[in-house]
């Protein structure tokens, strides 16, 4: 053999290796995709045997409350199901086309999620008859002590999961074979049904984070509940005076639109002892922040909030606290700016895009 034949003979073989490590990790990755199916479709087959099922023969609920607390979870189940049959054949091709058919169920059932759990929590209460039979199908050894509102999120839990085997999957097949490009059309199709379960809990905490804050403020003069707006943080910071008086020390609450800025209520109020008395609201589209000291990793730093009629000086002793606050001021007010101008034309603001921080 001549030695200019090797170098080829060692591309050859290199090209082979890549290859065999890829289906190597491509067939753990399959093995294991269709074990954590089996266990998924386990898990699904208990609510639907031992709750759904029942349930429906037996008219202990409502068709409608029934079909609230386990809105298309038969339909899951079935999509996973057959899933589960093509994986168990090797035709992962055909099994992700009809698996991405049922894929937009995912986000249905997210978005059923908080109604379904609010539901449920009436019944137990209100329903004498399904809080004992609920109790009851509990206690059976399947369930390993498991409740039903720990089974009802495991749809969404195993979406997250598939984003990452579908995933793992395509990194390791050969991108010149059919079977890859229906496993990068059915990635895309996960990823995009996640964004739009994320984006579902992200609004939802979002509302739970904006009634909380209104709660903690007296009255009801300072409206905080309103459409668009976005909770971004909270904390303690002190508030340097114009005229040399003492340093005030006030809450402040950053959204994505306003600043608000609150003190404690008097410790021995009947009614708001534990509450926040709301100094201030800052409109944060015309506002301009500044460090004024803190660029360095002194004790602390100063930042400047300037707005068209105020300036308002925020001191921190935590050189860590008064950057993130510069860091989530500087994004806020540059996207509220934005924002304002942009509203200003004339469009609506559904359709925009919140800072996330």
């Amino acid at each position: 053999m001549s030695a200019s034949s090797l170098p080829f003979l060692v591309g050859t073989n290199t090209v082979e290796d890549q290859r065999a490590r890829w289906e190597r990790k491509r067939s753990r990755t399959a093995k294991e995709l269709l074990q954590t199916e089996h266990k998924y479709l386990e898990q699904l087959d208990l609510v639907l045997t031992y709750f759904v099922t029942i349930l429906k023969a037996k008219g202990t609920l409502k068709p409608a409350v029934l079909e609230t607390i386990f809105g298309p979870l038969e339909s899951l189940y079935s999509a996973s199901h057959v899933l589960s049959l093509h994986l168990e054949k090797g035709n992962l091709g055909p099994g992700l086309e009809n698996f991405c058919q049922s894929l937009d169920l995912y986000g249905h059932y997210a978005e059923n999620l908080e109604l379904a759990n609010k539901t449920l929590k009436e019944q137990v209460r209100k329903n004498k008859s399904f809080r004992r039979f609920k109790k009851l199908q509990e206690t059976r050894p399947q369930f390993q002590g498991r409740e039903l509102e720990d089974l009802l999120p495991l749809p969404l839990q195993r979406l997250h999961q598939y984003k990452h085997f579908f995933r793992d999957l395509l990194e390791n097949t050969s991108p010149d074979t059919a079977e890859y490009q229906k496993l990068a059309k059915t990635v895309k199709s996960v990823c995009e049904v996640s964004h739009w379960v994320q984006d579902i809990f992200d609004k939802r905490e979002n509302s739970l984070q904006l009634l909380r804050v209104q709660k903690l403020l007296k009255g009801q003069k300072t409206q905080v509940l309103a459409a668009g707006r976005w909770y971004i943080r909270e904390g303690w910071l002190l508030v340097v005076p114009a005229k040399g008086e003492e340093l005030k020390r006030r809450m402040f609450f950053l959204f994505s639109d306003i600043l608000i800025a609150a003190k404690p209520c008097h410790p021995l109020h009947l009614l708001n002892s534990n509450k926040l008395s709301c100094q201030a609201v800052y409109p944060l589209h015309q506002c301009q922040v500044d460090k004024v000291f803190g660029h360095t990793w002194s004790q602390g730093g100063l930042l400047s909030l300037s707005f068209p009629h105020k300036t308002l000086l925020l001191m921190s002793s935590n050189q860590q606290e008064i950057d993130d606050w510069y860091r989530s001021l500087t994004a806020v007010v540059r996207w509220a700016s934005r924002f304002h101008r942009w509203r200003r034309t004339g469009h609506r603001s559904d359709h925009w895009t919140c800072v996330r921080l």
